[in-house]
């Protein structure tokens, strides 16, 4: 993954760990007790997954490509503790 969007991608996490109270809300007040965690974890990364989809448009002008998504994904995966502890 090229360095700009790399590091576009950290900053999006950092703002998701920042803004956990916010995310907190929103998953309480739309899910159920017996499925918030996969629930919030949904919000999570889609936030952050659309965030690689539109930098990669936004800073490379284009789609990206299937080993950016791959290491975008592996990326994703070392951050998984840090986000699943933000409830």
């Amino acid at each position: 993954m090229e360095k700009i969007l790399f590091e576009k991608i950290e900053q999006k996490i950092q703002e998701t760990i920042s803004n956990k109270d916010e995310l907190k809300e929103l998953i309480q007040s739309l899910s159920t007790l017996d499925n918030s965690k996969s629930f919030g974890m949904g919000i999570i990364v889609g936030r952050i997954y659309n965030s690689f989809y539109y930098q990669s448009k936004r800073l490379l002008q284009r789609e990206p490509t299937k080993d950016e998504f791959e290491e975008f994904l592996e990326y994703l995966k070392t951050k998984k503790d840090d986000l699943e502890n933000l409830w």
